[in-house]
């Protein structure tokens, strides 16, 4: 009794011993079994521990762990043959349902074979009916012809099919069917029974439009579909669409915009044609060809043969807003299904209507800009009281100019303009947005084959009225109006010549890349294009170069004139040399204050690297002026000290060209100037310096020669 009782107890705590233990571990499970026994925890407790009773209870444990094992191997040795024996009776019964299975699959075959038989011999039978029934038909259809056609021979028409409006449908199939068979008909024999079914032929074929015209006006689409089935077989089914095609349009016109309307019609009548017609697309393109062969073409006419003659501007611009608007509105219109090529089809509908205006589109286009350029030119002369020059003549007066201008020679007065450069940017302005607006029609009305060539025409126009005309004209008069270089307080207009023609260069530019460029890019005309800008800018940048040169001669005789005017012989040998107040002389102040004026306006009137260009041209004249007035005097001790302040207050002036060589001449000159006032004893040395050491000993001499105590001192003898 114990033995069982400690066996059930040992199978409870077994059991969740095992289960606390996931993955079991032996060393885990012994020290449980430990702890739960009494007196055999390790650590002491309620009990003391006792080895013994511990030893006791792992034997018995021990063995009934033996027990356990031979328990649970005889339990699965009884799950493995229970096992094994319904495997085999599974198997068995695969086998049976393997046999069954072909069983029915030989059956389902056999089936399979017999329903194609029978189908065979149903098809069979059902092509011998239709080879019988299909002559029944015909000719039970024939004696139906044939009794409406007695009663047309008759002359009456008593079958109610005829006579009942309800029936309009089933009379019409067989009017249409006995039209037919009347036209095989010889005329001889039955020309009046003919008659009368091309009468009623035509009667119901009116009566029918006429319904379907009714129908739409109440808008019975379904109506509407069933008469226009009917009528698809007569002859007047294209009739019928054009009832359809003008009641669309009824009412659709109200507003005075023709393209919006025309676009918004089209969109309601594809929206309901799919329902009414068979073939939609056709009916749609051909209302398209009634809207541009009719309303359109009527409306282009209308706006431009009221103003072809009378005002071609406005003529123009109506071309370009109606072709412009025409071709959006066909653009529009692609998105509905008009037929296999509807983008050829739209173009032709386009063509018909602007063909005649586009054939002669780039001449009035030529002739309005001429016209248009030269009266803006002429207004802008006008208002300046100009009468415009004849430029490029053989008279007498002209070859003087030229040779004036191309020299320093006095052959007479220069040409007075009173300040005036005969540029303006409006004019430049107006002639470009003219250009500008004759390129965007040119490219929307051209032919793409032709698009090059007019738009090369109309930049030849743009060269001729807006560079000849009026920038080479601007700078002959600029050239006629420089005074010699021996002239006295010139006005030295040209540089805001150069100013503006510069602004106006870039404009011209920018519209060549803009708006020419895209129109040529792709075309042989561009190389063409590019050497007639070239030339024209060429040509004109000559006569810039020789009016900047003359106008820096100028400036040079302007100084020349100070300096001849200003600057006196006692300035450099004063008499008392102890009692010199002045830090430089007044020639030197004035000389440095025109030049200053003159930098300033360079600067204003050119850009980029023609800047430095120019001011490096009028610094080394400049230099020259002043190296060569200073050899025109001799100077004492104190004179030379003065002139050496001189050339340091020009050398200030220098630095205003921010040109480096100019700076470095004067830097050069201002070393030499030191030759007057150096003791005698140091001459060879300061030669010697470093920016002296480089020069000509004959310039060198030359500057020491007109110290006036040279020959006083023999100075010569260094230079030997």
């Amino acid at each position: 009794m114990r033995l069982c009782t400690h066996h059930r107890r040992f199978h409870q705590d077994g059991e969740q011993l095992f289960q606390r233990i996931e993955p079991f571990d032996a060393d885990e499970y012994i020290e449980r079994l430990a702890w739960r026994t009494p007196g055999g925890g390790s650590k002491g407790g309620a009990e003391a521990f006792d080895p013994k009773r511990l030893l006791e209870e792992f034997e018995n444990h021990i063995e009934e762990l033996k027990q356990l094992d031979e328990k649970i191997q005889r339990r699965v040795e009884k799950l493995e043959h229970q096992c094994h024996r319904e495997a085999k009776e599974f198997a068995h019964k695969v086998q049976d349902l393997q046999r069954s299975n072909q069983v029915a699959f030989q059956h389902f075959q056999e089936l399979d074979e017999h329903i194609s038989y029978v189908a065979t011999k149903v098809c069979h039978l059902g092509d011998q009916l239709e080879g019988v029934n299909t002559p029944r038909q015909r000719a039970v259809e024939a004696q139906r012809l044939m009794t409406y056609f007695n009663e047309f021979l008759d002359g009456e028409l008593r079958s109610d099919v005829f006579n009942n409006p309800e029936k309009i449908k089933e009379a019409a199939d067989i009017i249409q069917k006995l039209h037919l068979i009347a036209q095989e008909l010889p005329f001889d024999r039955f020309a009046d029974v003919k008659a009368k079914i091309a009468s009623k032929y035509h009667d119901l074929e009116r009566q029918l439009i006429q319904e379907f015209t009714a129908a739409q006006r109440r808008g019975e689409i379904g109506r509407m579909r069933e008469v226009a089935a009917v009528l698809l077989h007569f002859k007047g089914y294209a009739h019928c669409v054009d009832v359809y095609i003008k009641q669309c349009q009824e009412g659709a016109y109200m507003r005075s915009d023709v393209f919006e309307d025309t676009a918004l019609l089209c969109q309601r009548v594809n929206a309901q044609v799919g329902e009414v017609f068979q073939s939609p697309e056709t009916v749609m393109a051909k209302l398209i060809q009634n809207i541009f062969e009719n309303k359109l073409q009527a409306h282009v006419k209308e706006k431009l043969d009221e103003t072809r003659h009378s005002d071609v501007e406005q003529y123009l611009k109506n071309l370009y807003d109606l072709y412009t608007r025409t071709t959006a509105l066909a653009a529009k219109l692609t998105e509905f299904n008009l037929g296999s090529d509807k983008h050829t089809f739209l173009s032709k509908l386009i063509k018909n209507i602007f063909s005649t205006y586009l054939e002669s589109y780039i001449e009035m286009e030529k002739d309005y800009l001429r016209t248009r350029s030269s009266m803006i030119l002429q207004r802008y002369y006008d208002s300046k009281n100009h009468q415009k020059r004849p430029l490029g003549g053989g008279s007498i007066q002209e070859l003087k100019e030229r040779i004036r201008q191309r020299t320093n020679l006095p052959l007479g007065p220069s040409l007075d303009t009173h300040g005036e450069t005969f540029l303006s940017q409006e004019v430049v302005v107006n002639l470009l947005q003219e250009t500008r607006h004759a390129f965007e029609r040119c490219n929307r009305l051209s032919d793409p084959s032709d698009l090059p060539k007019n738009a090369f025409s109309i930049f030849l126009l743009l060269v001729e009225h807006l560079c000849v005309d009026h920038i080479d004209y601007a700078l002959e008069i600029g050239l006629s109006a420089i005074p010699s270089a021996d002239a006295k307080n010139a006005n030295l207009y040209f540089l805001d010549v150069v100013q503006q023609a510069n602004t106006i260069f870039h404009l011209f530019d920018k519209q060549f890349n803009d708006h020419l460029m895209p129109l040529i890019s792709s075309s042989p005309k561009l190389t063409e294009c590019l050497h007639k800008k070239k030339e024209v800018i060429e040509q004109m940048e000559v006569k810039l170069d020789t009016g900047i040169d003359r106008t820096l001669n100028c400036m040079v005789g302007q100084m020349k004139h100070i300096l001849a005017t200003e600057q006196k012989k006692t300035d450099f040998r004063p008499e008392d040399e102890n009692n010199v107040m002045i830090q430089y002389t007044a020639a030197c102040s004035k000389v440095c204050a025109y030049v200053s004026r003159q930098v300033e306006r360079v600067r204003k009137s050119m850009d980029g690297k023609n800047v430095d260009t120019v001011l490096t041209e009028l610094g080394v004249r400049f230099h020259r002026l002043i190296h060569e007035h200073l050899q025109q005097y001799s100077y004492s001790s104190m004179g030379g000290m003065l002139a050496i302040c001189d050339v340091a207050e020009y050398r200030k002036s220098a630095k205003d060209f921010r040109v480096p060589l100019v700076l470095q001449l004067f830097d050069t000159l201002h070393a030499l100037c030191n030759l007057l006032v150096v003791a005698p004893d140091n001459l060879k040395q300061v030669c010697s310096g470093e920016q002296l050491t480089n020069l000509d000993r004959n310039l060198l001499h030359a500057f020491v020669q007109l110290r006036v105590d040279y020959r006083q001192a023999r100075l010569g003898r260094h230079f030997s």
